[in-house]
């Protein structure tokens, strides 16, 4: 892992995303080396040619933050990098902000596949509003290891259950769905007592993924290729259209709070 600490004016950027005001991206680059990550565009923007996932960016920076820019707003953490990433242990990014966040009166949303935010449970318990998003397409974790890096699936459903237990909104983020590989039912029955919402995500493939992701599916779910292709290469959108309409179905069946997230 090549590791860089630069200098940065400010940790936090105004959102394009709907129902988030500002993101926080405590690194630039993400050591989880999803094969699907759409966060890959990250590279151009920061001067990386080197893999996705061997590179990490630690921010060094001394911006302070201030009321007005935090009361009443919805913060994302983190839209383009895992701020839990097995770094953060050492260089606290993610914990030092917490810090100055809990003075004020805020939503915040951290998205993690990391279980070391158990580490701060102390301050994420200080935070009113606060949700916690774990992301899970598998309970296989063969499939899994194979398509990302570091954070098993029993380390995230343990990550689970200890937040939900200390008394904080946990959210699973079914995501991204592979056709044909990520069983959501299977998924809600293991994990339905450790959550409180459900978040589902179809796997979304664009530019340099994109020929990385069918040629894993090519080389070892083969017999699925050909329905691939029909989905990210011949664009028919079938199979995500029908998947959608019985996963509401399931989910309304089942009394389950849930939503549809999007890229777009």
């Amino acid at each position: 892992m090549k590791i860089n600490e630069i200098k940065v004016n400010r940790f936090i950027a105004k959102s394009k995303i709907k129902g988030i005001d500002f993101v926080i991206n405590p690194y630039v680059g993400c050591p989880n080396a999803c094969m699907y990550c759409y966060a890959t565009f990250i590279k151009k923007l920061s001067g990386h040619d080197e893999e996705w996932g061997s590179f990490l960016d630690v921010k060094d920076c001394n911006y302070t933050l201030k009321k007005i820019s935090v009361e009443g707003k919805t913060y994302l953490m983190s839209s383009a990098t895992d701020c839990y990433n097995l770094y953060e242990k050492k260089y606290e990014i993610t914990r030092n902000i917490l810090k100055q966040l809990i003075k004020f009166n805020f939503n915040l949303i951290i998205e993690t596949k990391n279980e070391l935010i158990l580490r701060d449970i102390d301050l994420l318990k200080q935070i009113k509003n606060l949700k916690v998003v774990i992301s899970l397409n598998t309970l296989d974790d063969k499939f899994r290891s194979e398509i990302e890096k570091n954070s098993t699936i029993l380390s995230r459903l343990k990550t689970l259950s200890i937040l939900k237990q200390n008394g904080i909104y946990t959210i699973l983020n079914i995501s991204p769905i592979f056709p044909y590989l990520t069983d959501y039912k299977k998924i809600i029955e293991k994990t339905r007592l450790l959550v409180q919402e459900y978040q589902f995500e179809f796997l979304n493939l664009k530019n340099e993924y994109k020929r990385k992701v069918l040629k894993y599916i090519k080389e070892k779910h083969s017999n699925y290729y050909l329905e691939y292709a029909k989905i990210y290469l011949l664009n028919d959108n079938t199979y995500f259209a029908n998947l959608k309409e019985e996963i509401e179905k399931y989910c309304q069946s089942e009394n389950l709070k849930f939503i549809f997230k999007s890229l777009d």
